[in-house]
């Protein structure tokens, strides 16, 4: 039997942006804007979405990845009380909530972190952090030098050689799970972790919870290494997040198929068998409306979201063509404040937000999006069908990017058996093996086999 997570089409919610909470955390008191949030859940189930991730959750200085305190929700949110409401009505909804977990590194706000700065060398907490060293200095003139992630200094990087981390970073994840009952952690710079503190985390959240989730964060290299049966369950798919938005722009459907075959293909795909995190943006990279020189492009780009290999993801607002690019090193573009009420009341795109709905109806239906073996079936340029085979049954699905009407001769991967619209309910006739489909510019056709 599948897990939850198997099956999952996730929303992804960036908290501090959505809801317009300040860019800097000087408030003492907390504003509740959890309530706020607790608006989005009636629509993110009408979405066809099954979880949600979100985050980060964290009291922090800023952006929300300089954390000040682990065991507090970020007080430009809400407290402790309103994140169990807003989980408990998640639940209530058949909706898993997964977390970010920010665990590579601190904000220099970290009561450890302070500590070394008003105890030097007598601090008990020097050894938590990489690279601490009386003999240099800080960009913030601390009088002692340290480890940051990627240079950014207001982000002092965890050491996971010493025991005392991997303990109470244990006891934030169970804190989390105890107090909230939370159903998994994406975890921010997996990358950076040590493969031995995966571990431990993957023995100990199997004990506090059943099928809890582990998923990383990882851009480039080998995503095996991360995911198994003793670390993490998941991780970003960054390498197929390219191929989705360049695959279209340079009308070369190749490029996409190329990237599945060597990912999952049943005779040889190196990730064959695992359950990859799949999107088309997020809080750390430009709108897939953007993107795309083509507007019609995404279209289609969502069609194979939803039915490639993967766990489908969507970021909060490209359901309806929100626009955002980073400027220079400023994500805030990508990270907008909604007022989910107004959008509704006058949709951006609402022929999008209609084709996502669709795709996420179709995606809960077929089983065989989220289990079935993937098997190509026709590829051009431009012009690109596949089938996902769960026994003796399974979905075929065309897309066209072309700028014109596209007549298609797909092949079946199974004779003598029934082909029916999921769009229309129309039956479509197998003619000599193979069916004859005429697709319009960015149109997408999908059929289940029975």
């Amino acid at each position: 039997m599948s897990k939850w997570y198997e099956e999952a089409v996730f929303y992804h919610m960036y908290p501090i942006g959505m809801t317009g909470a300040p860019r800097q955390n000087t408030q003492e008191e907390v504003t509740h804007r959890f309530q706020e949030l607790m608006e989005w859940l009636p629509y993110v189930q009408s979405l066809g979405c099954t979880a949600i991730y979100i985050g980060p959750l964290f009291e922090s200085t800023s952006h929300g990845y300089d954390t000040r305190d682990y065991k507090l929700v970020d007080r430009r949110l809400g407290d402790n009380e309103d994140f169990k409401a807003f989980v408990a009505k998640a639940h209530e909804l058949g909706i898993k909530i997964v977390v970010d977990g920010v665990f590579n590194h601190t904000g220099r706000e970290f009561f450890a972190f302070k500590d070394i700065q008003q105890n030097r060398e007598n601090s008990p907490y020097c050894s938590w952090f990489k690279g601490i060293n009386f003999g240099w200095n800080s960009p913030y003139n601390d009088g002692f030098g340290y480890e940051a992630w990627r240079n950014c200094f207001e982000l002092v990087n965890l050491n996971y050689w010493e025991p005392k981390v991997r303990e109470y970073i244990l006891s934030v994840i169970g804190f989390w799970i105890d107090e909230f009952d939370i159903d998994g952690i994406r975890l921010d710079c997996a990358d950076c972790l040590e493969f031995s503190f995966m571990e431990e985390m993957r023995r100990y959240t199997n004990e506090k919870k059943a099928d809890f989730w582990l998923m990383g964060e990882v851009i480039h290299g080998d995503y095996s290494r991360y995911v198994s049966v003793d670390k993490l369950d998941s991780v970003t798919n960054y390498e197929l997040h390219k191929g989705l938005y360049s695959g279209h722009n340079d009308h070369n459907y190749f490029e996409i198929a190329h990237t599945i075959r060597r990912e999952f293909d049943a005779n040889g795909g190196i990730y064959k068998g695992l359950k990859l995190y799949s999107f088309v943006d997020n809080h750390d990279v430009d709108r897939i409306a953007s993107k795309l020189n083509v507007p019609g492009h995404i279209y289609p780009v969502h069609t194979l979201l939803y039915t490639l290999p993967g766990i489908p993801s969507l970021y909060y607002g490209s359901e309806w063509g929100i626009q955002g690019r980073k400027e220079g090193a400023n994500d805030d573009p990508l990270r907008p404040a909604v007022d989910l009420k107004e959008v509704l009341e006058h949709v951006p795109d609402p022929k999008l937000l209609q084709w996502v709905k669709t795709l996420g109806r179709i995606h809960k239906e077929q089983p065989a999006l989220s289990e079935g073996r993937y098997q190509e079936l026709l590829l051009t340029n431009r012009q690109y069908a596949f089938a996902r085979i769960l026994g003796d049954e399974g979905v075929i699905v065309a897309v066209n990017n072309d700028d014109k009407d596209a007549y298609l001769s797909i092949r079946v991967p199974m004779q003598g058996k029934t082909y029916t619209s999921l769009l229309d309910g129309s039956v479509i006739k197998e003619e000599n093996g193979a069916l004859q489909v005429k697709l319009a510019p960015n149109e997408s056709f999908l059929a289940a086999m029975r």
